[in-house]
């Protein structure tokens, strides 16, 4: 989309309103509003000011695609790419952090990441083609609350949580909360979704994903999943293990039966043998038509294999 773009701090210079440029816009849709915000405040603001008809834009990997389908139709949206605040990624005494507008393509390539949660890494990269991964964002993607985002497994194993703020100021909810159903999260329609935190007490966790798709790229997850366990150094058995699950409900899930039957049981093939079989009775897949449920409880049992075992041999070997 072409139109104004005016730097942040330099409203002054958007000739047409404190907002910014208003530009009408048509792509083979219903024409709409494009506002560029150049501030966190501004762009809640403007959220608020014309809810429900305004929404948040950044990427657009997958909001411009809803748009054209005609499954969406906002008269007004925000840009809230350039806005430096949502940008950056920072490990601290508190833990991982990822700003929403951090894309995959920087997660996937980003050191901190990498030597933190190699997980996270391996998860980003696997999102769709590479022009998908430079331009969709994390915010953009835990916000289209699609079962199948390979963002969301990793997340929840590692028990991320969610910063958002809006005209009532700034709230923190554990990332599992934020996944109300398909296409819809805890966001008011007046907030926006700051970043994502991994506490520092997780990222020492071993942590492992697992994708399968119709194709080994550009491919949605028939099944995703991630698994953080903690070993008993002298007994070999769980001490405890997070395990989530991503295509397989109307939201990405943890599979909290299962965690509960691995506490305290040896980390062996067995053990994690049954617990492939509980994950695929505790989930919820649906047939559609890129699969049946039965393919996906079978992908289930094959997905939580490997998740635990890879998790299972990080965590003992340190």
């Amino acid at each position: 989309m072409g139109g104004h773009k005016s730097k942040q701090k330099e409203c002054s210079d958007c000739d047409q309103t404190q907002y910014g440029k208003f530009i009408d816009l048509a792509i083979n849709m219903k024409s709409f509003t494009y506002i560029n915000a150049c501030s966190i405040e501004e762009a809640v603001t403007l959220l608020g000011e014309r809810k429900p008809d305004a929404l948040p834009i950044a990427g657009g990997t997958d909001l411009i695609v809803q748009m054209k389908r005609g499954l969406i139709a906002p008269k007004v949206l925000v840009d809230i790419s350039g806005i430096e605040k949502l940008h950056g990624i920072r490990n601290d005494e508190q833990g991982l952090y990822i700003g929403s507008m951090v894309t995959h393509a920087e997660i996937a390539a980003s050191p901190v990441v990498q030597i933190s949660i190699p997980a996270v890494s391996a998860a980003s990269a696997s999102v769709g083609a590479p022009q998908t991964r430079n331009l969709g964002t994390l915010g953009g993607s835990l916000a289209s609350c699609m079962p199948s985002m390979d963002a969301a497994p990793c997340l929840l194993a590692l028990e991320a949580v969610a910063r958002l703020t809006g005209k009532n100021g700034e709230r923190v909810i554990p990332i599992e909360q934020f996944f109300l159903g398909p296409r819809r999260s805890a966001l008011a329609k007046d907030e926006l979704l700051l970043g994502i935190m991994i506490p520092a007490k997780n990222l020492t966790e071993a942590c492992s994903f697992e994708k399968f798709g119709r194709r080994k790229a550009l491919t949605l997850a028939l099944v995703n999943a991630a698994a953080s366990v903690k070993l008993d150094k002298k007994t070999g058995k769980f001490e405890y293990a997070r395990l989530s699950l991503g295509a397989v409900a109307p939201t990405p899930i943890r599979a909290r039966e299962t965690e509960i039957f691995l506490m305290q049981k040896a980390a062996n093939e067995k053990t994690i043998g049954q617990a492939a079989r509980l994950a695929a009775e505790e989930a919820k897949p649906i047939n559609d038509f890129r699969a049946s449920a039965d393919y996906r409880r079978a992908l289930i049992k094959v997905l939580v294999k490997r998740v635990l075992t890879d998790a299972a041999s990080k965590a003992s070997n340190g």
